[in-house]
């Protein structure tokens, strides 16, 4: 969390370690009580990520990319839909049939979702947009991302300004039931 570079090298980078995440879990057997520890992990790198796209990258978009509005709002519904699955997925363990049912959708819409915005979002955006402003975009990310919620909150707004007021306490109150919980730790 929190890499360094511009926007899109910011999500880029999280992308791959959100990949990684999913690499772990495939690589495990069915049941393994590991594959919960790495979904929980890319459950609360995926809120993060989403947060903070939702804050500033899709704003950006909708301003200055040409059909922005259509794009911003596919790639929230994107989200919307990955939060539902990222909670259903929370009242599973790892040896419930219906982990892997809800991880497998996970990784599918998730995978697609980075295609999306790797192929066609952000080479958009680094025409549009000038050196400048990604850089700024990309330190705004990373800020966000400390401060936003680790858990699914599929009912919470993500449009400005609600998310960006609403974000910074959910974050600490999800970080803190993390902390007591071990949530995302191997035991």
């Amino acid at each position: 969390m929190g890499h360094g570079g511009d926007v899109i090298d910011e999500l880029v980078t999280d992308h791959r370690e959100v990949e990684d995440m999913f690499g772990r879990v495939e690589a495990l057997p069915s049941g393994d009580k590991n594959r919960k520890v790495y979904a929980e992990q890319a459950t609360m790198e995926l809120v993060r990520h989403s947060v903070a796209e939702e804050e500033y990258l899709y704003p950006a978009v909708r301003k200055h990319l040409v059909n922005g509005n259509a794009m911003a709002d596919r790639e929230l519904e994107d989200h919307s839909k990955a939060e539902r699955i990222m909670k259903d997925l929370e009242g599973h363990e790892a040896d419930d049939p219906e982990f892997d049912r809800l991880i497998g959708m996970l990784m599918s819409e998730i995978r697609s979702h980075i295609a999306d915005e790797e192929e066609t979002l952000f080479p958009q955006l680094r025409v549009a947009c000038p050196a400048e402003m990604l850089d700024e975009l990309g330190d705004k990310v990373r800020t966000a991302k400390k401060m936003a919620p680790t858990r699914p909150h599929p009912s919470a707004p993500d449009t400005p300004p609600a998310n960006k007021l609403l974000a910074p306490g959910a974050g600490l109150i999800d970080r803190l039931r993390d902390a007591l919980t071990g949530r995302g730790k191997h035991g």
